[in-house]
C-alpha cells in the first residue's frame, strides 16, 4: 500500500470512528464471553454439586443445558457482532473509501 494512501485513510475521521467504535465493540463482546465461559468453568471447580444436580429421573443434570447455553451464547454474541459490522462498520468503511479513493 501506499505511504500516502495509508496516511489519508488513517486520518480520516470515519476511520477513526470506525476503529473506536469497532475495537470498543470488541471488548465489551469479548468480556461478555469470558465471563460467561469463565463462569462456568468456576462452576465446574467449585460447584460441582450443583451441576451434577439432575433434572427429573432422567441422566439430565443441570450442567448439561449450562453448557449448552455457554455454546448458544457464543453463537448469539457472534451473530450480534456480524450484525453490527455489517450494518454499521461496513458503512464506515465504505465512507472512507469512496472519500480517500477519489
Amino acid at each position: 500500500m501506499d505511504d500516502a494512501l495509508a496516511k489519508r485513510i488513517e486520518s480520516h475521521p470515519s476511520y477513526q470512528k470506525l476503529k473506536a467504535r469497532r475495537t470498543s465493540f470488541g471488548w465489551w463482546l469479548a468480556l461478555a464471553m469470558m465471563v460467561v465461559y469463565y463462569g462456568f468453568i468456576l462452576l465446574v471447580a467449585f460447584n460441582k454439586p450443583l451441576l451434577a444436580t439432575r433434572l427429573g429421573d432422567g441422566v439430565m443434570t443441570l450442567g448439561m443445558p449450562i453448557g449448552l447455553g455457554v455454546i448458544v451464547f457464543t453463537v448469539v454474541i457472534t451473530a450480534i457482532y456480524v450484525r453490527r459490522a455489517n450494518a454499521e462498520f461496513d458503512t464506515l468503511a465504505a465512507e472512507v473509501n469512496a472519500s480517500v479513493l477519489k
